[in-house]
């Protein structure tokens, strides 16, 4: 049988890739510490299953294609609170963030595009990308200089006739970096001088650790045709199986384009969204209290990298990620060794093997990325059992 070549493009998430050699360790009677995927552990704010609790319409119908009009005013008076004004029609609820970029993408690529995406980069975009028959240009970043992107003249230099738009991934995963308010006007800059979209993933906007101030591509009123935000309830209130994003921008006729593939599925399941409209009700102590514990939890992965001889890793800014080069030949193989050949007193460890956050074949062959979403103590056991790990493989 003859298949879609866009699909053929794609390739398997490096975060899950590796899942039949876990259940295959597990199997064996080993403990994995999972350092492989973002799932927070942090709990979900009691206030969405107290929603849940009290859902009481008599007939679980379809909600509006735009989403619920509790929610989206809900999300207006969020970003209001930012100092960001949006019209109700400027939001679109999706299906998670990933509709919400999936959405964007159909929307403004067509079959030969690019769009520029800073590397290493999160792997899913790279089937949304494909699926449209489009390409990632990507942006080239280093280790050493903490996957920097934001210079005028490196991204200027990648743009082509076949450009279409710029990803900006801020707090960035997997690398956590956090642009500068400075550095966010000049993206945007390039972006309305060019004629391109700036498609602004903001999933992990409230997790900084410098004390910044709370940022957003939607502040720039003057880019309106330009910006597309990207935004969900998933870390932010560690919901990630409610699955409730949304698109938003003031480009009216991106979002008549949009609602086409908001209509087409129908709508965003009813009750998530009454549930995640109470998240929006959760005050600034919660934010504040998860921010602190994940820098925590950041500290302790620097100072246990620190430990390691020839790890390169620059302190990450955002998110709950940390992307290292090991003194490894190759991650992946290194992956599969330490959960089919090592463990210490019964465990071993899983992390996201970084060349699948690269579109340049060859690069990220040694680098790992790293979710600090573990409790300290496993957390703490996860570094030990890599470290552990590095030596052992580089001794075999």
């Amino acid at each position: 049988m003859k298949f879609s070549t866009k699909v053929e493009k794609c390739g398997l998430s490096p975060m899950r890739k590796f899942h039949p050699y876990a259940v295959a360790a597990q199997a064996a009677g080993k403990k994995i510490y999972h350092l492989n995927i973002g799932q927070p552990d942090i709990e979900t704010p009691k206030a969405y299953f107290d929603a849940v609790k009290h859902f009481d319409q008599p007939v679980l119908e379809y909600a509006p294609s735009p989403g619920v009009p509790e929610l989206i005013e809900a999300i207006r008076g969020y970003y209001a609170k930012l100092n960001m004004h949006f019209a109700p029609e400027d939001i679109l609820i999706t299906n998670g963030g990933s509709e919400a970029l999936q959405i964007a993408m159909n929307c403004i690529l067509d079959d030969g595009d690019e769009i520029l995406i800073p590397e290493p980069f999160y792997p899913n975009y790279n089937t949304m990308v494909c699926t449209c028959g489009a390409a990632i240009h990507p942006i080239p970043t280093k280790p050493e200089e903490g996957y920097h992107y934001a210079d005028r003249q490196k991204i200027e230099a990648e743009i082509n006739e076949h450009t279409r738009a710029i990803m900006c991934t801020n707090p960035g995963n997997p690398t956590g970096t956090v642009l500068t308010p400075e550095e966010m006007r000049m993206m945007v800059d390039i972006a309305k001088e060019h004629g391109l979209f700036i498609i602004g993933d903001e999933a992990y906007r409230e997790f900084v650790y410098a004390g910044e101030p709370l940022q957003s591509l939607g502040e720039f009123e003057d880019a309106a045709e330009n910006v597309i935000v990207i935004d969900t309830v998933s870390k932010r209130f560690s919901a990630c199986g409610a699955r409730i994003g949304c698109l938003i921008s003031r480009n009216k006729e991106l979002m008549a384009h949009a609602m086409k593939y908001a209509q087409c599925r129908l709508c965003v399941p009813t009750i998530d969204q009454v549930a995640s409209t109470a998240l929006y009700d959760v005050g600034p102590a919660y934010f504040a209290a998860v921010r602190d514990e994940y820098k925590r939890r950041r500290d302790t992965v620097m100072r246990k990298l620190k430990e390691i001889p020839g790890v390169v890793c620059e302190c990450p800014k955002g998110a709950f990620y940390a992307m290292a080069a090991l003194p490894v030949d190759d991650a992946e193989k290194f992956q599969i060794w330490l959960l089919e050949h090592f463990d210490d007193h019964g465990d071993t460890v899983m992390f996201a093997p970084g060349g699948g956050f690269y579109a340049t074949p060859g690069k990220g062959i040694n680098e790992i990325r790293i979710a600090y979403v573990l409790k300290q103590a496993d957390l703490e056991r996860a570094m030990d059992l890599l470290a552990l790990g590095i030596q052992a493989y580089n001794n075999r």
